[in-house]
C-alpha cells in the first residue's frame, strides 16, 4: 500500500478501491482457515441478499476470538460486503499482526471500561464523519456485548440482579452506547408531524443524509455450545463441524431512537437470542423456534480463487523481498 500512496494523495477513490480489493483478498485468505479445516458455515433465518448493498449495522452475540473469522468466511462468499465493510472491534485488536491491516482500512478500535467510554463513543461518531461515510462503506460490524461470553457472564448476571433485567446463560446483556451513537449519526431521520410536513412541502436543495437502512442481527451457535477460537482455527485442532448463523433483519426506521426505548429493543433481541440458543443447543438446529423462517443453506468457497490468491500474494512477497534486497545492497 505504500507504493500505491501518490494515488491516495490524486485519485483517493482509486486508492480506496484497490485497498478495498486487496482487503478483500487478505480476509479471503483468514476464510480459508476455517474452510480448509472443514469448519462448515451454515446460514438460517431472514434472507439477507437484498441488502448486501445497502447501508447495513450487522450486530452478533460474541463467544471467542474465532467469531470474526467465522463471519470472514460467511462475507467472503458474498460480492462487494468485505471491501465495503468496517469492523468495531476493541482496542486490543489494533496491537494484533492483523491490526495493521485493520488501520489502513480504516475500522474502528473501541476502547471499553467506564473512565474512557465518552470519549471513545465521541471518537467512533468523529470516525463515522470522517471515514465511513467517504469511503462510502455499506456494512458495519459491532458486537454489543463487548467482550467474550466466557468473561463477561458473571459481570452480567450481576448487572442484571442488580437492575432487575433477564438473567442470561447463552448471551450477555449488551451494551447500548456504540448503537445509540451510529444511530444519532447514521440514523433515518426522525418522523415530523403534519404541520412541518406541510411547511416545509417545498423542494429541499440539502443534499441527502447517509443513512443506515437495516439492522441485520446475528445469532452464533457453534456445536454443543463449544466456541471454535482463533488457535483452532489455524491449527484445525478440532474435528470438522458446522457453525450456524441465524439472520433477522429489521429496517432501520423499526428500530427506536431514544436511549431508553433503544436499549429495550437491544435487551429485547438478546433475550430471544438466549432462547434461540437454548433451543439451538437442546435440538442442535434453529428450524422449529417461532423466528424459524427457512431452511439452513451451507456456505460455499471457490477453491479456484484461493489458489489464484495465493499465488498472487507469493509473488508480490517475493517482489518485495527483492526490492528490499536491493535497497540494501546499495548500502552494504
Amino acid at each position: 500500500m505504500m507504493l500505491l500512496f501518490p494515488v491516495k494523495v490524486y485519485q483517493p477513490q482509486v486508492y480506496w478501491r484497490i485497498e478495498g480489493l486487496f482487503f478483500h483478498w487478505l480476509l479471503a485468505m483468514v476464510s480459508m482457515w476455517s474452510w480448509s479445516a472443514g469448519y462448515d458455515v451454515i446460514e438460517q433465518g431472514d434472507d439477507i441478499q437484498k441488502i448486501v448493498n445497502e447501508r447495513t449495522l450487522v450486530i452478533a452475540n460474541h463467544q471467542s476470538t474465532g467469531d470474526v473469522p467465522i463471519l470472514m468466511t460467511t462475507f467472503n462468499a458474498k460480492p462487494n460486503v468485505l471491501p465495503n465493510l468496517m469492523w468495531i472491534m476493541d482496542r486490543v485488536f489494533k496491537f494484533t499482526n492483523f491490526g495493521i491491516v485493520s488501520i489502513l482500512h480504516q475500522d474502528f478500535f473501541i476502547v471499553s471500561g467506564r473512565k474512557r467510554r465518552e470519549e471513545s463513543l465521541k471518537q467512533l461518531e468523529r470516525h463515522l464523519k470522517e471515514s465511513y461515510i467517504p469511503r462510502e462503506r455499506k456494512w458495519m460490524v459491532l458486537f454489543p456485548e463487548g467482550g467474550f461470553l466466557c468473561k463477561r457472564r458473571e459481570t452480567s448476571q450481576k448487572y442484571a440482579k442488580k437492575n432487575n433485567l433477564p438473567i442470561l446463560e447463552n448471551v450477555t446483556l449488551p451494551r447500548v452506547g456504540a448503537m445509540q451513537t451510529i444511530f444519532e449519526t447514521l440514523g433515518p431521520a426522525r418522523s415530523k408531524n403534519t404541520e412541518d410536513q406541510q411547511l416545509n412541502s417545498r423542494p429541499s436543495m440539502t443534499v441527502a443524509k447517509p443513512e443506515i437502512s437495516w439492522v441485520l442481527d446475528i445469532t452464533i451457535a457453534y456445536p454443543q455450545g463449544k466456541p471454535i477460537d482463533l488457535p483452532t482455527i489455524i491449527t484445525g485442532s478440532r474435528p470438522p463441524c458446522e457453525t450456524v448463523l441465524f439472520y433477522r433483519l429489521f429496517p432501520s426506521s423499526a428500530v427506536p431512537r431514544e436511549p431508553e426505548l433503544l436499549s429495550k429493543w437491544l435487551y429485547d433481541r438478546w433475550v430471544e437470542k438466549e432462547a434461540l440458543l437454548e433451543h439451538f443447543y437442546k435440538y442442535g438446529t434453529f428450524l422449529g423456534t417461532n423466528e424459524s423462517r427457512r431452511e439452513g443453506c451451507k456456505i460455499h468457497q471457490d477453491p479456484l480463487r484461493f489458489l489464484v490468491l495465493h499465488v498472487f500474494f507469493i509473488m508480490s512477497s517475493y517482489i518485495h523481498y527483492s526490492m528490499f534486497r536491493y535497497v540494501l545492497s546499495c548500502f552494504w
